[in-house]
């Protein structure tokens, strides 16, 4: 089978496809990449398909990989595929590609459309996986022995030219059903939304001083949470500066142990059970004892993470707003988690007005008539197995 697969490592020949693609309504994209040694993705492959019917040349194919290790490819054709306005970027799931493209070319693919949000929309459930939408979509079934393989390693085999192509090529009847779904049900605002966020570079930028948002905690004292906001923003910057992963500097636990023990010098760090060996010495040593000390000096408190706006909840608010939210969501037929989180519905009882899931799309099918609940404007009433929403005045 790899005799027929194209594999692209001239500039020249991107360019010639990446022309044929400006003709046509729509070309689907995915790409390979290994992130396990380093902090960014490293881009390995690319695959691109066109519609069946589409031309093609005698050195060139409808479905085609592109390997962007190849000597002296340049790129830049496929960026110029992604400005052209004429031709949708299918994806599936596009986050992680869009995040090696942004950072590699401060762009994203215009226009999009993403396979996985337009499924979630269109109410296959909440992240479904590519295998699922191919299985009942495709009525077909993928070979994943490759999903586990090393991309940066050459030559690629005939099996993993083949699963990296398969990724590409079902997902073009995958995106005409879901295209004329959406049209169907009237909800492409609603993808036009969620497409919108994928295309914000905020969604893509990791600032340093905002990493300790994402360590999990227990501890809510505001001097600790001090010494782990400096501690998570040395290891964020380290990792990116030396492009290495950040588990690779220290680990969460690690962090969370400095920050409750606040060592003050190499040998109290020493001590620490969960500290890598390379972290007791050294430059990223010294950032952590830097780090600490700063916590420790800072009168720049943090406010604890799981109450961020400082008022009490409302068990029993939050309570019907689930219950709520999971009528809504079956009479939309869309997953409760893509309208709302559970952080959202607390956040809701204690006051909290924006938010995702009191806008958009969100408001219409849920949102407005949670801030109706809220308000004691509308009560619950559970009728032939059914919630409905009851007027109060």
């Amino acid at each position: 089978m790899s005799q027929d697969i194209v594999t692209i490592t001239r500039t020249e020949e991107l360019a010639r496809f990446c022309e044929v693609a400006k003709t046509q309504p729509y070309v689907t994209v995915d790409t390979e990449f290994l992130r396990e040694r380093t902090y960014w993705s490293k881009l390995c492959l690319i695959q691109m398909a066109l519609p069946p019917s589409a031309p093609v040349g005698e050195k060139s194919g409808e479905a085609v990989l592109v390997d962007p290790l190849a000597s002296g490819l340049s790129l830049e054709p496929l960026y110029d595929l992604f400005r052209h306005k004429g031709t949708v970027k299918v994806f599936h799931a596009a986050r992680q590609d869009l995040e090696i493209f942004f950072h590699d070319a401060q762009l994203f693919p215009e226009p999009l459309f993403d396979t996985q949000v337009a499924a979630m929309v269109c109410g296959f459930g909440e992240q479904v996986g590519y295998e699922t939408l191919v299985r009942k979509i495709a009525k077909a079934n993928l070979d994943k022995s490759s999903r586990f393989t090393d991309w940066s390693r050459r030559p690629l085999s005939d099996a993993q030219k083949s699963y990296a192509l398969a990724d590409v090529t079902h997902l073009r009847g995958i995106y005409e059903f879901l295209d004329e779904k959406l049209k169907a049900n009237g909800r492409e605002s609603w993808l036009a939304e969620e497409i919108a966020v994928l295309e914000n570079p905020e969604t893509y930028i990791t600032r340093p001083e905002e990493a300790w948002l994402k360590v999990r905690t227990r501890t809510n004292s505001p001097r600790f949470l001090a010494i782990l906001r400096e501690l998570a923003t040395f290891r964020e910057s380290y990792a990116q500066e030396r492009d290495v992963p950040r588990s690779r500097v220290y680990k969460d636990d690690a962090m969370i142990e400095l920050a409750s023990t606040k060592p003050s010098n190499e040998a109290e760090l020493g001590r620490s059970r969960l500290l890598l060996r390379e972290a007791r010495k050294g430059d990223i040593a010294a950032g952590i004892l830097a780090a600490i000390k700063a916590g420790l000096e800072t009168k720049d408190l943090p406010r604890p993470k799981n109450d961020p706006q400082g008022k009490p909840g409302n068990a029993a608010l939050s309570d019907l707003l689930r219950v709520l939210l999971k009528a809504k969501a079956e009479a939309a037929g869309v997953a409760p988690k893509l309208i709302a989180s559970s952080a959202d519905l607390d956040a809701i009882a204690t006051g909290e007005r924006d938010l995702p899931a009191l806008k958009g799309w969100r408001a219409e099918v849920f949102g407005n008539d949670a801030l109706r609940l809220a308000e004691g404007e509308i009560a619950l009433s559970a009728r032939n197995g059914s919630v409905h929403v009851v007027p109060t005045a």
